[in-house]
């Protein structure tokens, strides 16, 4: 049993050290891991803080409030593919981004191929998309939040900040944890957004490139299902160590 049990364990090993090998040669495969890795700090942390905010800010008890839950929420409610044309359309270098810029005397920006801008623009994209699905998660928190403890703080002269942040911050502790693995894992996996702003091609110069994108590269466009395969499965391992450290961190794990 120990002998066999053994060779199983040597043969994982030499299988991934195969793998990582294998992949480290491809310098399209750093690039794109720089890429995600990029993508996934700047964007979960927005749109966790901007999904708080907006979630805050429709359960302070503001007039329409249904009316606003309704717009905010429309971004999620389009497909991505819809959503990528339609900012395609406002960054285009004749779109209404340039238009309105040009009415304050700012020259006209090549976003979709500059290679400084065009992954701002995919990320303030997904952002925007992404955010209110999270807002929602964030308002049934609130919602469950007791009101006295607010009342008690106020009679206490707590100010808006100090109630915000030791009141609401802890309540919504184990919220904000779930919110942020979702979000990590949806942006390790992004990939349609990418793959419609460069037709495909991860550019201009790479700086588009995703390793989904670069896994759908090897399947499809150069037909090394190998290749894929292993950068799939490092991916994986990659979004499972993320996951298993975000629970470790979290206080309240029955969220999970």
């Amino acid at each position: 049993m120990s002998a066999s049990s053994g060779g199983l364990g040597s043969q994982i090993i030499n299988f991934i050290k195969a793998i990582f090998s294998l992949i480290i040669k491809d310098d399209k495969y750093l690039i794109a891991l720089v890429n995600t890795i990029k993508y996934v700090i700047i964007v979960v942390p927005i749109q966790t803080l901007l999904a708080l905010v907006l979630a805050s800010v429709l359960n302070s008890g503001i007039r329409t409030q249904k009316t606003f839950r309704i717009v905010y929420f429309l971004p999620t409610l389009t497909s991505s593919s819809a959503l990528t044309l339609i900012f395609m359309w406002i960054f285009n270098q004749q779109g209404l981004l340039n238009i309105f810029l040009a009415g304050f005397g700012f020259e006209a920006k090549r976003w979709l191929s500059d290679v400084n801008l065009i992954m701002p623009v995919i990320m303030t994209m997904n952002i925007w998309s992404t955010a209110p699905f999270f807002m929602t998660i964030y308002l049934a928190g609130l919602q469950d939040i007791p009101k006295t403890q607010y009342e008690a703080a106020k009679i206490d002269g707590a100010n808006a900040f100090q109630r915000f942040w030791f009141i609401t911050v802890p309540n919504i502790q184990s919220i904000t944890n779930f919110v942020v693995l979702i979000g990590a894992i949806g942006c390790f996996q992004i990939f349609d957004q990418a793959f419609i702003i460069s037709n495909g091609s991860g550019g201009p110069a790479n700086s588009t490139l995703t390793v989904v994108l670069l896994i759908y590269q090897y399947a499809f466009k150069f037909n090394q299902i190998g290749m894929a395969c292993a950068m799939s499965l490092v991916l994986a391992v990659i979004i499972m160590i993320f996951s298993l450290i975000a629970r470790q961190i979290s206080k309240d794990k029955d969220l999970y």
